[in-house]
């Protein structure tokens, strides 16, 4: 029988096989995409830039917009101050929200039955679907002096509060504000919460207490640092709530950034110079988000 030679023997080409794609077509189709990212993100933040480092009154380009942040004047780091209020606010409503959103994440996920998850998921979220703006008009009639909740704690005989126009209302309004926010997130890790696991560990003799922080924790701590995450960047930067909850000793770099560009002795290049700082902050925080909580998804998944 005759042996067929090695050039033979080969096999001819499929015609089905998948075709590489050119240089050209991956950016065909990144090109919708990247353009409103350039456009509309890229070339404004460079454009806020550049304005950063014009100061007032001036057409030559310096640091002093940057300078003016560290401004000292009457015994306070007027600015600083402001920043770390924001911060300050970040941190506590982030705090608030983790503390209050885990167990109703935890309820909705692994306690309630599957057939009514949904719809309470739905009725959680359903603040979201409403303006922020008019949610905090709505916080405003309950909190005044005369709104719903002093006139309850009175029929109760109760003497009434005062938050309205102070830090406490303002933390109120961003509690409120974003605490769906960290429940979405919360709820969708918890969904993923291997039960077994729970089971083992009391099985094996640990309570309830080792079975949070050394079980269900783990699991969900990528969920967690998310949560955190969107909910301190978005905080950090909220206008609204500071705005109409709060009284003049109550501003955020925010409402410093809106008078500077819009009050009546506009300075832009100093709000730019803002803005940046606020850039840079949210940057940081997307960074560490990027850099140790992947890290911390690869070693749940191990």
């Amino acid at each position: 029988m005759p042996v067929n030679s090695p050039s033979e023997t080969k096999r001819e080409p499929n015609s089905k096989a998948v075709r590489r794609l050119t240089w050209r077509e991956p950016l065909a189709l990144l090109f919708p995409s990247g353009f409103w990212l350039v456009a509309f993100l890229i070339v404004p933040t460079v454009f806020i830039l550049i304005q950063s480092f014009v100061p007032f009154g001036k057409t030559s380009f310096g640091i002093d917009n940057y300078q003016r942040v560290f401004e000292y004047v009457g015994g306070n780091f007027i600015y600083l101050v402001v920043v770390w209020r924001s911060l300050l606010y970040a941190i506590i409503t982030t705090a608030f929200c983790l503390l209050l959103g885990f167990p109703v994440a935890y309820w909705l996920a692994v306690i309630v039955p599957k057939r009514w998850r949904n719809i309470l998921l739905v009725l959680f979220v359903l603040p979201l679907w409403t303006s922020s703006l008019l949610r905090s008009y709505a916080w405003i009639t309950i909190l005044r002096p005369t709104g719903v909740l002093n006139s309850f704690l009175n029929f109760l005989g109760l003497s009434g509060i005062n938050v309205l126009n102070k830090a406490e209302g303002v933390i109120i309004g961003m509690i409120y504000t974003y605490l769906p926010y960290m429940v979405l997130v919360l709820y969708t890790s918890l969904e993923r919460l291997d039960l077994r696991l729970l089971e083992a560990a009391a099985d094996l003799g640990a309570n309830s207490r080792q079975t949070f922080w050394k079980i269900t924790i783990p699991q969900v701590s990528s969920g967690i640092i998310a949560g955190l995450a969107l909910v301190s960047i978005t905080s950090f930067s909220d206008y609204i709530n500071p705005q109409l909850l709060g009284g003049p000793g109550s501003r955020t770099i925010a409402s410093i950034i809106e008078l500077q560009f819009l009050g009546a002795s506009s300075n832009r290049g100093f709000g730019s110079a803002l803005s940046m700082v606020l850039i840079l902050a949210v940057t940081i925080v997307i960074a560490l988000l990027l850099k140790y909580g992947d890290r911390r998804v690869v070693s749940d998944g191990e």
